[in-house]
């Protein structure tokens, strides 16, 4: 397994932060630092999504022909695929169960899931198709997506940064003034996360994440851009904290661009996100060293993201039917941090000792010893 690194460390990070922002109402969410920010873990989710794809393009798939590229990047997908499926039907059955077991039948309304029992036939088909979405459910069908485009990403990063720069952002800023999104179906909307919107800070993570071309030159610009950060920190601070928001009636067209418009990120959340990043880039030497274990834990998370994204998930539905039940006070909210944050690094020991099972499996098939007593 890999030695806790920055990447994993602040994956990590973005995984335990949306389980917390995952529960509404939930004491311990107001010191999640969404409250003091513009954008928020799901920003910080994706940027670090198309770092990891720089590193295996770069990394373990340098060498692959295009094709095999491809065929490397779609399998993970599909394992997305597979796993926004599975957990949206846990989900379902979830409410389902908790209506009945509860006497609740309101339990079935709960985060768009409505469709799904008064039109099972049509709301299925929009599950599969990923046009029926739950709240709270709805970043992994944008993972998805960016991961079946990822490989349009590679092969165009090769032919040079500065060109999937320029594609990516003309794309977003096309959405912006047009203020176009995918629909979702049965249930007439658009989806949460607009992936021709959120496709540019994956896009940003890809080329930041390179040794040269635009992410040379921020690594040696560290300084600078942390200084020209903070002004950007504070003043999405003060928004966050004041509750500030710009008047859509009073904004200039396109309106999109003046917004802090989660769903299009607008240009406002995009540079906090940024600025973020450049603040706490570098940082994890000296987390790590004031905070060994926690640093550890959050790495042993941010390895493992998928799974632990997952069970966060699932968890973070348990929590709010959880608090359903037994109330919002600061002891059940406890009750619901503990159990849920030693789960989800349950889940992340179990990926790691199964892979490391695997890998010990594969040696000893492979050991000249096994080859001398296997049979002829």
């Amino acid at each position: 397994m890999r030695s806790p690194n920055e990447i994993d460390f602040w994956r990590g990070f973005a995984l335990l932060t949306i389980f917390f922002n995952h529960i509404p109402g939930l004491y311990f969410e107001r010191f999640t630092y969404r409250n003091i920010s513009l954008s928020d873990s799901a920003e910080l989710f994706v940027f670090l999504a198309g770092w990891a794809l720089r590193k295996l393009v770069d990394g373990p798939a340098a060498g692959l022909s295009a094709g095999l590229l491809v065929l490397r990047i779609e399998g993970r997908a599909l394992n997305v695929y597979i796993a926004q499926t599975v957990i949206t039907e846990i989900a379902i059955a979830l409410l389902a169960a908790s209506s009945l077991f509860f006497d609740a039948p309101f339990l079935l309304d709960w985060h768009n899931a409505s469709a799904v029992f008064a039109d099972p036939v049509r709301a299925h088909i929009g599950l599969v198709l990923l046009t029926h979405q739950l709240g709270y459910f709805n970043i992994l069908p944008l993972y998805v997506v960016l991961m079946f485009a990822a490989p349009l990403v590679a092969l165009t990063q090769r032919l040079g940064s500065w060109l999937l720069l320029a594609i990516s952002f003309a794309i977003y800023l096309f959405v912006l003034v047009f203020g176009v999104n995918l629909p979702t179906w049965p249930v007439e909307g658009t989806w949460f996360f607009n992936p021709f919107s959120w496709q540019v800070i994956y896009v940003l993570g890809f080329v930041l994440a390179g040794e040269d071309g635009l992410g040379a030159l921020a690594r040696r610009h560290r300084k600078l851009l942390r200084l020209l950060a903070i002004p950007v920190i504070l003043l999405g601070g003060a928004a966050a904290m004041t509750g500030f928001s710009p008047d859509p009636i009073a904004v200039p067209a396109p309106k999109l661009l003046f917004m802090f418009d989660k769903t299009f990120l607008s240009p406002a959340r995009l540079i906090h996100s940024l600025a973020l990043t450049a603040l706490f880039a570098g940082s994890f030497a000296m987390i790590s060293l004031w905070l060994p274990r926690p640093s550890i834990f959050l790495s042993m998370l941010g390895r493992n993201s998928l799974n632990v994204f997952c069970a966060a998930s699932l968890l973070s539905l348990a929590g709010q039917i959880f608090r359903f039940v037994y109330g919002g006070r600061v002891a059940t909210d406890a009750i619901i941090v503990i159990l849920g944050v030693s789960i989800m690094g349950l889940v992340a020991w179990a990926s790691e000792w199964r892979e490391r099972t695997r890998a010990a499996s594969a040696n000893e098939s492979r050991s000249p010893s096994s080859s001398a007593i296997a049979p002829s």
